[in-house]
Formats: structure tokens, C-alpha cells, sequence
């Protein structure tokens, strides 16, 4: 025995075995990311038996040179995979400009802000024994925020968002979807960084459905296999807004779920001031109440379409939203319509007999409310 060697419990040593030859085998085999991925294993698992065996570990994740190259193009010199039928890019990364974040209410914000806060804090979680959550569920309707947090996500982390859309990797050949998963998962793992699988649903549906083929079914099995071996130095998301139609076993393998309801007022209101910027009037609470039910992507699309037609027109932005908005107005029921009239008068300086117009309101009922709400 080498002098100052202690001998260690069989116990202890026949685990610390096992990992020193999985972790050769995989590194022999160059499975680069799978290094690691094993090394931040055997950090936590020896924090509480070795805690100066966990912490050469963690330092050596430091100091890994993988660290500071999150993609090709970033430093990752891996290729791009491609379709093995089309040879066109498997995915994309947006490289826009900073992010803008993302007007969310104030619970569905806060878990957001704690998957950040996680990777940022990485090292202190790993000190007791605990590392970042792995992978994130997005659910709800479309337009209502949820590639928008994943881009903000990726800037506040300083990684690539890497945007893996489901519906385009279907192949032919079911076989090869398989594939081309695996390259796209492998390709992300290599380095840091935020790669999003837009429209789960396309893949991961129940595998209990009678009218999905074997090989699909199988698809998923392969798809939770990768979720369960993705690493804690990236972030895996996904997206869906069909969470009806996942496999319950997607939902388990999710580290955290976040499900994105319809803005709310307070959020539409907040949305529709950016939208508008430096021309936004000082009012919007009419089209708040025309937007109930609608998504940011559909208020965003009124708003840019009035911005455009007002700079076309040199109108104002407001009289242009009213226009846009009276659409909405008619399909909204007459005791909500004859607010909004009563707020466009007070709010919007609109005479009675232009708000009877808008929202199709007789003047003598908004005269009799008027003459209701002065009496109380």
C-alpha cells in the first residue's frame, strides 16, 4: 500500500469502482457530453461520503473548455445535423438581438425567473448536493408567451436558444425520426445551452391512442430515454399547446411544468403600452375589454396593424385602434359594450354620439346610464 493511502470500506469503494470504469467506457466510446454529464453524477452522489472527491469534481466541470462554447458559431464545433432525406438543418438557433422579457402574470414570472436563477447558481446547489432542474414543460394556448420566455431564458443564461421543431423532423421513415431526435439532443448536449422542442404534442402523444402506429409509439420511448439522460448544464423546454395529448409519462419526466393561461387585464394592458411604444394613448382600457379572451399574439397583431395604417393615413393611433376594435366590440354582449361606451367618453374624451357609434349602443341608454351612475 502506497504510504499515506487509507484503505476505504468495500462498501464505499466497490460504487466509486463502478463509476471510474462507466466513466472510462464512455469516454473511450468519445461520447463527450455523457463525460460531463456522469462527472456531475458522481459530484452530487459523493458530496455527503467525500466531500474533497466532490469538490475536484466540480472543479474540473469549471474548468472545462465546454463551458465557454455553447454551439457552432458560439465555439461548438460539432456539425449542424441534417435530415437524412432532405439534408436541410434539423434545427435553428435564434441569434436575434437581446431578449425582451416576456409580460407573464406574476406566478407563472416567478417560476420563470427560478429556472434562472437555478442555472446561474449552479455551484451553490451543487455544494448541497442538489443540481438545477433539467428540463421544463410549457403548456397553453398559442401566442401566449411561451417561445418568448424560452428566448428570455436563453439570453439571461447567456446561451443559444436552440429551436427544434417537432412537426418538421418527422420523416418518411419513422425509423429515422428516431434519428434525427437523438442527433438534435446529442448535437445540444455538447455545450451549454437552451434548446426548445416546439410542438411536443407532434411526437409524444399517448401511446395508448388506437390510431398511432407501433413505430410512433416507440418514437416515445426513445423521446423519454433522452429527456431522462439530458445533462444539467443545459436546459431542455418544450412546448405544446395541446397538453391533452401527451403521454402522462411526458408529464413525469418534466422537472417543472409551467402552464401559460390567457393574459389576463393587467397583463393585456401591460403588453399593448410596448406594443404601442412612444404612441400609445392614455387610455387603453377600452381595448383591454375588446382583447378579453385574445392572446399577446393577437393584440400585437391589432396594434402593428393600426401603427402601420396610422402612419399610411397620418391618423392618430387611437382613432385607428377604435376602428380595428369595433369589430370585437359587436360580438361583445350590451351591458359590456355600454361600459366601454361610458369609459370611451370619460377615458377617451369621445363625444356620445361617436361611442354610440363604436360600440352600437343607443345614445338614450348611455344618456339613462349616465343619468344612473350621477344619481348614485
Amino acid at each position: 500500500m502506497l504510504e499515506g493511502a487509507t484503505m476505504q470500506p468495500v462498501d464505499d469503494q466497490a460504487p466509486i469502482e463502478r463509476d471510474v470504469v462507466h466513466l472510462a467506457r464512455v469516454a473511450m466510446a468519445g461520447r463527450s457530453q455523457d463525460v460531463q454529464t456522469l462527472v456531475q453524477r458522481m459530484a452530487r452522489r459523493y458530496q455527503q461520503t467525500n466531500a474533497a472527491l466532490a469538490a475536484s469534481l466540480r472543479d474540473l466541470l469549471r474548468s472545462s473548455p465546454g463551458q465557454e462554447s455553447p454551439m457552432r458559431g458560439f465555439g461548438n464545433p460539432a456539425p449542424i445535423p441534417l435530415d437524412g432525406d432532405s439534408r436541410l438543418p434539423l434545427i435553428r438557433a435564434d441569434q436575434l438581438g437581446p431578449a425582451v422579457p416576456p409580460v407573464l402574470a406574476p406566478h407563472i414570472k416567478a417560476q420563470i425567473e427560478q429556472l434562472r436563477d437555478e442555472h446561474r447558481s449552479a455551484e451553490r446547489l451543487a455544494q448541497s448536493g442538489l443540481s438545477p432542474s433539467r428540463t421544463g414543460l410549457f403548456t397553453g394556448p398559442p401566442g401566449v408567451g411561451k417561445t418568448l420566455a424560452a428566448r428570455w431564458l436563453a439570453d439571461e443564461l447567456k446561451c443559444p436558444l436552440l429551436v427544434l421543431d417537432l412537426s418538421s423532423v418527422m420523416s418518411s421513415y419513422l425509423g429515422r425520426t428516431g434519428s434525427n431526435i437523438r442527433q438534435v439532443l446529442d448535437y445540444a448536449k455538447s455545450s451549454p445551452s437552451v434548446l426548445l422542442l416546439d410542438e411536443l404534442d407532434t411526437v409524444a402523444k399517448r401511446r395508448d391512442d388506437a390510431s398511432e402506429v407501433g413505430e410512433l409509439k416507440r418514437l416515445v420511448t426513445v423521446l423519454l430515454q433522452e429527456i431522462d439522460d439530458w445533462p444539467s448544464t443545459s436546459l431542455l423546454l418544450a412546448a405544446t399547446n395541446h397538453g391533452d395529448l401527451l403521454d402522462p409519462a411526458v408529464w413525469r419526466r418534466f422537472d417543472v411544468v409551467v402552464e401559460f393561461p390567457l393574459p389576463g387585464p393587467t397583463e393585456l394592458e401591460e403588453a399593448l403600452l410596448h406594443y404601442c411604444g412612444n404612441e400609445a394613448p392614455d387610455s387603453l382600457g377600452f381595448l383591454v375589454k375588446v382583447l378579453a379572451g385574445a392572446s399577446f399574439a393577437d393584440a400585437e397583431r391589432l396594434v402593428m396593424t393600426a401603427r402601420r395604417r396610422a402612419a399610411l393615413s397620418d391618423e392618430r393611433l387611437f382613432d385607428v385602434l377604435l376602428r380595428l376594435g369595433q369589430d370585437r366590440l359587436r360580438h361583445l354582449n350590451q351591458g359590456e359594450r355600454l361600459q366601454i361606451a361610458i369609459d370611451l367618453m370619460q377615458d377617451g374624451d369621445l363625444s356620445q354620439r361617436r361611442a354610440s357609434e363604436l360600440t352600437g349602443v343607443s345614445r338614450d341608454t348611455i344618456r339613462r346610464r349616465q343619468r344612473e351612475s350621477q344619481e348614485q
